[in-house]
């Protein structure tokens, strides 16, 4: 273990992506899909051998490891890993270049979810398993690094705390500080993989009682957990866990809302803990208005179509905007089967511009999910809610305490610059993507979607049948920089180029 430790990050996610290979070669065994199996496990050896040689010439390699090289690694491996982990996909796929399974990889490791493929059927069951699972592990990936690499760093939303904390959690951040990185990896990983991957088996084996077939039900609960939609077929349409299922994929979407789902102190866990928690109750604001907003506007749309009167309807009208909302905040991209019901229930669109304000917003922070973090959307609405104040009472003194006088201050200047930095890339990806031939709306769309990591938006929101498999090459290489910026965070890729950034 100690040997492992001290191999560099990139080459230790080498080796874990080889052996990952297994997995789908273990399910394509079990259908009789010999030569699929063949090819993963060739893959697999063959780049285990391959890091194996490229450990024992680093073995005696001894940079000074700190929290700045692990997010160079980091970078690296959203980069490098993709190149590895699609190749397999070369032999299986025919007809389809490099570079586009090139894309479909790195959208499986930023728990994105875009896929250059229309047609879920042309692919066979190991290669399904194989993009969800590189989801699965892209998740946890970030998991463990949020906490391991972007808190010390004071990213990924954790600079919205990092000025004003209480006295124990400035020791804990001290503690996180003073920890070798390699062991902080190492220990957060044996902590959070039981309750990640335990929920992820959990919502599996429920998902499998509600009546969804085995392969399905894996499928999609690695795409919940993980928040990258990846699904084997059309959504959840036509599924057969129905309404039970998408009960069950929405209780375990809450893990993508906050990062005390994931806390080891299970004690610490209760219903006050979450009902305090600022991003819980942003999202239980948003949850509930939202769907709200959405459904008297369809049920005044019902009334020039004289179907007001059909209660089932609407009521899976109303469901189909709560499960909705929730999967877009989070970032997962699921479409609930009833998503389509209040549209065709009043004969009215949904505004796409809804569900991209819900990408924009994301998850919670050191969750799975991408977007801005609602962390920093509370900040904001906390500062603007303080200065309202201040116009009435120019003289008043904000109270609630030091660690939420620092949010409306420094956390919200530091969430606005964030914001600005968002904007600007969602800016510049959208000229890039102008520049192959997108008019306004995709440009916008696939920008969002990419740098949101919400793949499954861009087919949510456009609606003259643009898809990722009509992109050109230049187009997909735009939206893969997109992604990985998206992924990481605008604001620790500014960081490393940042001068300040590297001196100790």
């Amino acid at each position: 273990m100690a040997f492992l430790i001290k191999l560099p990050f990139l080459v230790i996610l080498s080796g874990l992506g080889a052996i990952a290979m297994m997995v789908p070669m273990a399910h394509a065994i079990r259908i009789g899909d010999f030569f699929t199996a063949r090819v993963f496990l060739h893959s697999g050896i063959l780049f285990f051998l391959l890091t194996g040689l490229v450990a024992i010439a680093t073995a005696n390699y001894q940079p000074r490891i700190t929290a700045r090289s692990h997010l160079i690694a980091l970078l690296g491996a959203f980069l490098v890993l993709p190149v590895i982990l699609a190749y397999p996909l070369y032999f299986l796929i025919p007809g389809v270049s490099y570079f586009q399974l090139y894309f479909e990889m790195v959208s499986s490791l930023t728990t994105t979810g875009a896929t250059v493929f229309e047609d879920p059927a042309r692919l066979s069951e190991p290669v399904h398993l194989w993009r969800a699972f590189v989801g699965l592990l892209g998740g946890f990936l970030m998991l463990v690094s949020a906490v391991a690499i972007f808190a010390p760093l004071n990213l990924g939303g954790f600079e919205v705390y990092s000025a004003g904390p209480t006295n124990g959690r400035a020791r804990g951040l001290a503690r996180i500080k003073a920890a070798d990185v390699s062991e902080r990896l190492v220990s957060y990983a044996l902590k959070f993989a039981p309750i990640y991957f335990g929920a992820t088996a959990l919502l599996a084996f429920l998902l499998l009682l509600s009546g969804e077939r085995a392969f399905i039900a894996v499928i999609h609960a690695m795409s919940t957990l993980s928040t990258s939609g990846i699904v084997a077929r059309e959504g959840l349409a036509g599924s057969s866990g129905g309404f039970v299922e998408e009960i069950l994929i929405f209780l375990f979407l809450f893990f993508a809302v906050s990062r005390i789902m994931f806390t080891t102190d299970r004690s610490a866990l209760t219903l006050k803990s979450l009902w305090q928690d600022y991003e819980v109750r942003l999202m239980l604001f948003f949850l509930t208005v939202l769907p709200v907003l959405l459904f008297m506007r369809h049920w005044y749309g019902a009334f020039e179509v004289n179907d007001q009167e059909n209660a089932p309807a609407a009521l899976l009208a109303l469901w189909g905007s709560v499960f909705t909302t929730l999967s877009f905040l989070t970032t997962t991209g699921f479409e609930s089967a009833h998503w389509s019901a209040a549209q065709n229930w009043s004969g009215l669109h949904t505004p796409g511009i809804i569900l991209i304000g819900l990408a924009v917003m994301g998850g919670g922070v050191a969750t799975t999910a991408g977007g801005i973090k609602l962390l920093r959307v509370y900040a904001l609405y906390k500062h603007g809610m303080r200065e309202m104040q201040k116009l009435s009472f120019p003289s008043s003194i904000g109270g609630a305490g030091k660690v939420a006088r620092h949010i409306r201050r420094e956390g919200a200047y530091i969430a606005w610059l964030f914001f600005m930095l968002f904007a600007i890339s969602t800016a510049g990806i959208m000229v890039g993507l102008s520049l192959t031939g997108l008019n306004f709306e995709q440009s916008l769309t696939f920008a969002v979607s990419a740098l949101s990591t919400t793949g499954p938006l861009a087919s949510a929101v456009l609606e003259n049948g643009a898809d990722y498999a009509l992109l050109d090459d230049a187009a997909r290489g735009i939206l893969c920089l997109a992604m990985v910026i998206g992924r990481l965070e605008t604001l620790a890729i500014i960081a490393l180029l940042n001068p300040e950034f590297w001196r100790p």
